[in-house]
């Protein structure tokens, strides 16, 4: 199923794609922290993701404009839920 990126460790390609099926995390960030823009995360979840996988991540990603900070609202102050990782800091 997952196919590492040889640009990417296997522990990167894993954040990678989590942060691409989060709601609150922007495309920015993954461009900032990875130097994928959108169209290049488009094909890097599509090599490392089950064809069935991929759709589903792309409908989900066309419905929600908070993938976008020009299109989010004002309202979202937070790039991700509290208890979303697993090791405490």
């Amino acid at each position: 199923m997952s196919k590492v990126n040889s640009n990417f460790t296997e522990e990167d390609t894993s954040r990678i794609i989590e942060m691409a099926w989060e709601d609150r995390t922007p495309f920015e960030a993954i461009l900032s922290n990875y130097g994928l823009d959108e169209a290049k995360l488009m094909r890097f979840m599509q090599a490392n993701l089950k064809k069935s996988s991929y759709k589903l991540w792309r409908k989900r990603v066309k419905e929600k404009s908070i993938k976008h900070l020009k299109l989010r609202s004002s309202k979202v102050t937070r790039a991700f839920c509290p208890t979303q990782y697993k090791i405490s800091r």
